[in-house]
């Protein structure tokens, strides 16, 4: 790994994050924003509660590093394979984004389904109810296990570092850069709980365009990778 690398983490992960992410994890940010805040709470209180919770979604992230790291360190994956897991990462955003369209139902193994997990569900409910700070480290850990096609794509980066360091300074990065948008979202939406509902679904509408179109990117460089994977933008090497 090198520093240019890590600027490249920090480059895909800002942009494509102000679609990727907004549209797959704006919902839960919407829901703990209006649920968990109330009228009486300071525009500072809420920058802080909002950046505790992406914080502990950070963490969850870097657990997957250093996991993905200690398995690339074990299993040497050779560039075709890496390709290939990039393509399956293009591919599930891609259909990620047609989901978030109403175009495609994603199948239920891949599926992010809260209500159809008591456990997750409970454990969602409550932390939602709670007021206490740490209830918003909490639900981003808990966010941060959600599958997600842009986490896929940066795990395979933290596997392919055969580092648990590298793979947690990898989804580390990755965590931080992704903070700007939904925190973003977060302050706009606490500053306007009566957002309509049909401008949020047109925003809902472009986010999943942007997600299919940066999944159908992360295909064709996958495909490069497979040709040619000392020339790929995906080479981390």
């Amino acid at each position: 790994m090198e520093i240019v690398d890590l600027f490249s983490i920090i480059s895909i992960a800002l942009l494509g994050s102000f679609s990727h992410c907004v549209g797959m994890c704006g919902g839960i940010v919407i829901a703990y924003s209006t649920a968990k805040f109330g009228g009486s709470s300071s525009k500072w209180r809420k920058f802080f509660l909002h950046l505790i919770y992406n914080l502990g979604r950070t963490t969850t992230y870097i657990l997957f590093g250093v996991a993905f790291g200690a398995f690339g360190s074990v299993v040497s994956l050779s560039p075709k394979a890496n390709a290939f897991l990039y393509f399956l990462g293009g591919i599930f955003m891609v259909l990620a984004g047609l989901n978030l369209l109403g175009y495609f139902k994603l199948p239920k193994f891949l599926e992010v389904d809260i209500s159809g997990n008591s456990t997750y569900q409970g454990l969602f409910r409550t932390l939602l109810r709670s007021k206490h700070w740490a209830s918003f480290y909490a639900l981003g850990m808990l966010n941060g296990l959600i599958p997600c096609g842009f986490v896929y794509f940066f795990a395979i980066k933290a596997a392919s570092t055969a580092s648990p360091l590298w793979g947690a300074i990898v989804m580390a990065t990755f965590g931080l850069a992704t903070i700007p948008s939904l925190l973003i979202l977060g302050l706009f939406v606490t500053g306007l709980q009566s957002f309509k509902t049909s401008w949020r679904n047109q925003l809902y509408k472009l986010a999943g365009v942007s997600v299919v179109v940066y999944g159908a990117v992360t295909i064709y460089l996958a495909y490069g990778f497979w040709i040619d994977p000392a020339s790929s933008l995906l080479n981390c090497h």
